[in-house]
């Protein structure tokens, strides 16, 4: 049987997709609006676009513990109908014209916060959804929406905002809705974790802490993906100014051709689960990012003409290889992680890896002053790449599929009391 034919997976998926795509278009239509409605300067931008991640730094820790207290599906439904209402909230101050920067900052804020516990609670759903012998399958799946979200989501977002500020987050509301919709259809019983009365918050959030980083498996994945991502970070403000101040193309040309990107990306999860059963389940992890991701170590020689392939096929060839890289790495940690610790597990992976965004992004600025754009890239590239030093010098090198043995007993044995 597929795994389409699961009419629980069915209904999650859809869920899934409705949620990821008001999420990417809510984090290019609260800027867009701020900038078209409010003539936004650009600290203000800075400051939207902080208040929707600051979360992850703030409550990612706690938030993995408070989860594994709950079953995950009801905090998957509240954080939906959450986001849902706070569009419409923003719909009716546009529609009213009480739109005002404060009121967008704490509609971020409070999106990021359901943002951060639907993240974390929706990656400890999937065991449960899927089971755990189909986690690459379902993960890839999974996976090919958030990609196609990512690249739908910005256009999307441009053209509802054109048609009117109001009418633009209202639509994300619908979104929302739709997926809280369907997971009440949703009907995969789920059982309360068990708690140890004696435990404290800090030492389950310890618990989630000592899992990832004490055992080297999980230490070397946490550590690859945060590495890519701090250089990522930095690269990120110095493309647009690669490609319009040195290659020399419009900035609709530069959106376009960065479009390349979603296109590996949704290539990426339509072949992940295809190259996981060839390479191995394990083994792909380090082979997807080893033989892709240093391409970008190209982009900073992009430059007019023929040359602007030097930019085009490595963010296409880096796109692919990381969607499969993390179809991948996120079933291997979930594969590993005992049912108890998944809220936990994910969520210090994620203040891991997207806690050290918002310090790469400054980095990046500075290393462009410094060094140029091209030579700031050159950086970038290099540090990108070395991600995958973690994974070489592990014994993920020498894994092909996934162990045998038992997780609760071979990764959570050190886990605190």
């Amino acid at each position: 049987m597929r795994i389409t034919d699961l009419p629980e997976f069915r209904l999650f998926w859809a869920s899934q997709a409705m949620s990821m795509l008001g999420t990417a278009t809510s984090r290019t239509a609260l800027p867009l609006l701020a900038a078209t409605v409010l003539a936004a300067s650009p600290f203000q931008m800075g400051l939207l676009q902080a208040s929707l991640a600051v979360a992850y730094l703030v409550l990612g820790l706690p938030a993995g513990a408070w989860i594994d207290r709950m079953r995950r599906r009801p905090v998957l439904m509240v954080c939906d109908l959450a986001r849902a209402l706070l569009m419409v909230a923003l719909a009716l101050a546009a529609l009213l014209d009480r739109l005002s920067f404060p009121l967008m900052i704490a509609v971020g804020l409070l999106l990021g916060v359901a943002r951060t516990f639907y993240e974390i609670a929706y990656q400890s759903f999937i065991p449960a959804v899927v089971g755990r012998a189909r986690l690459v399958e379902g993960n890839s799946k999974l996976e090919s929406t958030t990609s196609a979200s990512q690249t739908a989501g910005p256009a999307v977002a441009g053209v509802l905002v054109q048609v009117g500020a109001a009418a633009g987050v209202a639509v994300q509301a619908v979104s929302y809705l739709f997926s809280f919709l369907l997971l009440l259809r949703l009907r995969k019983p789920e059982r309360l974790p068990e708690r140890a009365p004696s435990r404290s918050l800090r030492t389950e959030i310890k618990g989630g802490l000592v899992f990832v980083l004490g055992n080297p498996l999980m230490r070397a994945v946490a550590g690859s993906a945060a590495t890519y991502n701090f250089f990522y970070a930095v690269q990120s403000p110095l493309v647009v100014l690669l490609l319009v101040g040195e290659v020399g193309i419009s900035g609709a040309a530069a959106g376009a051709l960065m479009t390349v990107g979603g296109v590996g990306g949704l290539l990426g999860a339509a072949t992940s689960q295809w190259v996981a059963r060839r390479v191995g389940q394990v083994r792909v992890i380090w082979v997807a990012y080893v033989t892709t991701i240093p391409l970008v170590m190209l982009i900073p020689f992009a430059g007019p003409g023929w040359r602007v392939l030097l930019f085009a096929v490595p963010w296409f060839t880096a796109a692919y290889g990381l969607v499969v890289y993390n179809v991948a790495q996120v079933s291997f940690r979930q594969a590993m992680c005992p049912d108890e610790l998944l809220g936990r597990m994910n969520a210090s992976v994620r203040f891991l890896i997207w806690g050290i965004i918002p310090v790469g992004g400054m980095v990046g600025g500075a290393l462009g002053e410094w060094l140029g754009v091209r030579g700031a890239l050159l950086v970038a590239g290099a540090g990108m790449t070395s991600g995958v030093l973690w994974l070489l010098c592990s014994r993920l090198r020498t894994m092909r599929g996934m162990p045998e043995q038992d997780p609760t007993t071979a990764l959570a044995r050190d886990l605190p009391a």
